[in-house]
């Protein structure tokens, strides 16, 4: 009895192990499945936006193709929400997410990242009458932000008391909101706000303080090293033959800034 019940036990240990190294092998995975699935933003041009044609294009769609180009793989295409695209990757809907992710603490605690392969700074944006300089401006006034983004977090953290924040589900909300005049600010990346105020007559949003310089980075899921690995090799070579560079000068008009360009894992 005490024989067959050690057997029992060790039988589940390996098959938790086991278990866990599977899911831990995600480059196994996409390798037999021929296939890199991609969460990328549908809705945050000029990283991410839908066509007429309802096709998926932008910055963060081109570095989805670069990466499975170099890894040999077909593309699939998860299109997904600020708010939503950390669970995508979580309950397995997605191998990567390539959608304006910052890296911080609090989501090191729960994903993994690659090297950077873009610039985006995270700003304050309004019209040029409304007066602000830092957050202490910010009290009485109503700011738009997407919600779980950077700027979410860290307006919450350092908006005054009288400061309202408006969250809403994706940036066509925020956005909308704006022109619409429901916000007087918005919380959002600074190429962003400068394509928005290309299309507006009046109104243009005018920067108005940084929140904080960034830059995004690729989400992978945790104890994924040799799918760490072949990311980062890709990226890596894509900055080495200036094809990152390409990508970024296409849809920023600026070019990938030699701290990034030089920035390996």
């Amino acid at each position: 009895m005490r024989l067959a019940k050690l057997l029992l036990l060790l039988s589940l240990n390996v098959f938790v192990v086991g278990g866990q190294n599977a899911r831990a092998d995600g480059l196994s995975d996409v390798q037999k499945r021929g296939i890199l699935r991609v969460a990328v933003p549908q809705d945050f041009a000029p990283f991410g936006s839908v066509t007429p044609d309802l096709k998926l294009q932008g910055l963060d769609v081109d570095v989805a193709g670069l990466l499975a180009k170099s890894m040999g793989l077909k593309l699939e295409l998860v299109p997904v929400s600020s708010a939503n695209r950390i669970a995508y990757l979580q309950t397995h809907k997605a191998d990567l997410v390539i959608s304006t992710l910052g890296k911080n603490p609090e989501r090191e605690k729960v994903i993994a990242f690659s090297q950077p392969y873009s610039p985006y700074n995270n700003s304050v944006f309004g019209p040029a009458a409304i007066k602000v300089s830092g957050p202490a401006d910010l009290a009485g006034k109503t700011i738009g932000v997407a919600r779980g983004t950077f700027q979410d977090s860290q307006l919450t953290d350092t908006a005054p008391a009288s400061a309202t924040i408006k969250r809403y589900e994706d940036n066509n909300g925020m956005i909308s909101a704006y022109l619409a005049g429901q916000v007087q600010l918005v919380g959002t990346g600074d190429f962003v706000a400068v394509a928005l105020a290309g299309k507006m007559a009046g109104n243009k949003p005018q920067m108005k303080y940084i929140i904080q310089e960034s830059a995004c980075y690729v989400g992978l899921l945790k104890e994924e090293p040799a799918l760490m690995a072949r990311v980062n090799a890709a990226l890596t070579q894509a900055k080495k033959d200036n094809e990152l560079n390409g990508i970024v000068q296409k849809w920023l008009n600026v070019p990938l800034p030699e701290k990034l360009a030089k920035q390996f894992e």
